[in-house]
């Protein structure tokens, strides 16, 4: 991969990574598309990372049907796809660890301890093999986004960062892989997430600026859905992650939750996002 990707760059071709763990959807699809149209050369990665995953967490279970991710990436016209086995990423010598610092502490970072540093580990590993000039990142993971910004301008890495926006179903719900384990009867339950965003954001626009407010809105929306566990409800500054002492546009309302087993995320930035 790294040497392909090195002949590439050697002949003037800009390369475009899209890192994804598989089960691949119409999310992943648009950031393809973008990387499709912004360099001659788009690579993306199907590698379920072991690193970022807890304990009792679902790597095990985490959905892998590569013969249909090959089919969807050939048909979106990908020049590699990167499907490496995991001793090859992480041989039995390897020692190496990203350490993210407090940024990875909170949010995510504190319902998965050392969720981010297997992210950030992988993720350097990802862009020094695929040699790409933009990497493409989701919305919907904004902390990791947040994270991987950091790691490319504290490491000095040749690479920028393109986020795409969320891509949702028609009932608002943000597309995911994990989707797929909702039962009928929680995939029901799943679009009040989305809701209770939009009316946080609906009231920020509004002239709500509070966050203790922002937050308490979208917290006694989620609590109106039965099944529905909160895990946090947070207004955090969109680089620092800190809470300002006042929402403006640019700050972010995130959500993370527990349907039974299956944990969601999403969020909303504020003054953004069409309501």
């Amino acid at each position: 991969m790294q040497e392909q990707a090195i002949v590439w760059r050697h002949a003037g071709d800009d390369i475009g990574l899209v890192p994804t763990m598989g089960a691949l959807h119409a999310g992943h699809d648009s950031l393809i598309t973008r990387a499709r149209r912004e360099n001659q050369r788009v690579v993306v990665s199907v590698f379920v990372n072991p690193k970022q995953f807890g304990p009792h967490e679902d790597f095990l279970k985490y959905p892998r049907p590569f013969d249909q991710d090959r089919a969807r990436l050939e048909a979106l016209g990908v020049d590699a796809i990167f499907n490496p086995p995991v001793d090859q990423i992480y041989p039995p010598a390897f020692k190496t660890r990203v350490d993210p610092g407090p940024l990875g502490e909170v949010l995510e970072g504190k319902s998965r301890p050392g969720h981010f540093g297997g992210v950030l580990t992988v993720v350097l590993k990802l862009l020094n093999l695929t040699q790409p000039k933009r990497a493409y990142f989701g919305q919907k993971d904004f902390q990791q986004v947040v994270l991987v910004r950091q790691l490319v301008r504290d490491l000095a890495l040749p690479v920028r960062v393109v986020v795409v926006s969320t891509v949702r179903e028609p009932d608002g719900l943000a597309m995911s892989s994990r989707n797929a384990y909702l039962d009928p009867a929680q995939r029901r339950l799943a679009p009040n997430v989305r809701q209770a965003l939009t009316e946080a954001a609906r009231a920020f626009t509004a002239g709500e600026t509070e966050p203790a407010e922002l937050e308490r809105l979208t917290t006694d929306r989620l609590a109106v859905a039965p099944g529905v566990e909160i895990d946090y409800v947070a207004v955090v500054d969109e680089t620092t992650l800190s809470r300002p002492q006042q929402a403006s546009p640019g700050s972010v309302l995130a959500v993370a939750v527990k349907l039974g087993s299956i944990r969601l995320i999403d969020n909303v930035v504020l003054g953004a996002e069409r309501l």
